[in-house]
């Protein structure tokens, strides 16, 4: 098996080891082939001469703190039936771990098909990506906003201050990306049924609603983003005036202010949630590019923790995690012994750093060794256990 970087050449096996491991159709849409797309980077594995297995990592930043924290989006992992069990997509994950690590990719998410296979690797699950179902007629028994706000069709001048106020908001849900990298196309937004923004001031945008009618009787919301009460109230609205149109409204579950305290939510109803893993590549590089908020109400301190990531062994052993002047830092060393006060799997540090598990949770699943007095400091700083989520799928 040789695993090597993905050439031009590859584009049509590529393409054919996806299609027969995710489905679509036999010839590839424009712009689907791999060498027309910006922003990733990846592998593919070669068996007698022929692409068999692939593996992109798509250039991200995901916010953890408020900050934007480098990221790699592990996607297209996919083998060639007649190479499956015979270790193709662990040599690939194997590979790409320590190229993530060079490029500067501090951690990792992926969107699992099969799970064992990344927490065999490290990764964990850490949040969610979730939708609900209503019916059209439910946003009628919210309050009226206090005054109807202007709403309109975004245009290309509006793409940028509609990128604005999602950073405003993405910043504050820990999960969130920053939709900022060559792996995004801010204009294809535009491209939608629906992208209704409501105007501010000096070329703001307070709010944002983005969509897709289908044929049917569905009406399916991707982004919809406010700054304030009055603005989720006024585009909650906006949706209230389906009834009778349609008969429902998918709606993506992006900032939980407006589902848990504003959104019409029946007394049953049911969230559908695509779940989302993490790693951590690089442990001193994540802490350091992580921002960390109750850091500022902390007195100094530190914790010792040990490492156990045999994939990922530059970062295996002990560490020294130092809060000193309301900054945190990770240093090597720390554990006189060699052992550390805290000792933590691998798979334990996705779930830590994001803040989506706290460490009782991780030392009743065999995650987390240790001094549980220590070991709550680590939760302190990440004020878990919270979920994290993420409004883009890949």
């Amino acid at each position: 098996m040789i695993v090597r970087p993905p050439r031009k050449e590859d584009d049509q096996q590529i393409y054919e080891v996806s299609r027969l491991a995710f489905g679509g159709s036999r010839e590839p849409a424009p712009g689907e082939l791999w060498s027309d797309q910006q922003g990733w980077h990846g592998l593919v594995a070669e068996l007698d001469g022929r692409v068999a297995g692939t593996l992109k990592v798509r250039d991200y930043r995901q916010y953890f703190g408020g900050v934007a924290v480098p990221m790699g989006g592990v996607a297209n992992v996919a083998v060639l039936p007649a190479a499956r069990g015979h270790g193709v997509a662990n040599a690939l994950i194997d590979a790409i771990l320590p190229e993530m690590r060079d490029r500067g990719q501090c951690v990792s998410a992926l969107y699992p098909s099969v799970p064992p296979l990344y927490r065999g690797r490290g990764w964990e699950q850490t949040g969610n990506y979730e939708r609900v179902t209503l019916r059209p007629e439910y946003f009628t028994m919210l309050p009226r906003p206090s005054q109807r706000l202007p709403m309109r069709r975004a245009t290309d001048d509006d793409l940028p201050a509609l990128h604005d106020c999602y950073r405003r908001f993405a910043r504050t849900v820990d999960g969130m990306l920053d939709r900022a990298t060559d792996a995004f196309r801010p204009e294809k937004v535009l491209d939608l049924d629906i992208v209704d923004v409501v105007p501010g001031r000096d070329g703001t945008v307070l709010g944002f609603l983005t969509g897709e009618r289908p044929d049917g009787d569905q009406l399916i919301v991707h982004d919809l983003v406010a700054a304030d009460r009055e603005t989720v109230l006024s585009l909650f609205a906006n949706l209230a005036r389906w009834a009778g149109i349609i008969t429902d409204i998918s709606l993506r579950i992006d900032d939980p202010a407006w589902w848990q305290l504003i959104a019409p939510q029946p007394v049953l109803h049911d969230v559908r949630n695509h779940p989302w893993m993490l790693r951590v590549v690089d442990l001193p590089a994540a802490v350091g590019a992580r921002g960390w908020p109750v850091a500022t109400h902390l007195a100094d301190t530190a914790v010792d923790i040990e490492v156990a990531d045999e994939h990922a062994p530059w970062q295996s052993g002990s560490h020294r995690l130092v809060v000193e002047g309301g900054k945190v830092r990770c240093e090597p060393g720390g554990g006189g012994n060699g052992t550390g006060t805290v000792r933590l799997h691998a798979r334990a540090l996705g779930p830590w750093f994001a803040g989506s598990a706290d460490t009782a949770m991780l030392r009743r699943t065999g995650l987390l060794e240790g001094d549980p007095t220590a070991a709550r400091v680590l939760d302190v700083l990440t004020g878990a256990p919270r979920l994290p989520r993420m409004a883009d799928s890949f």
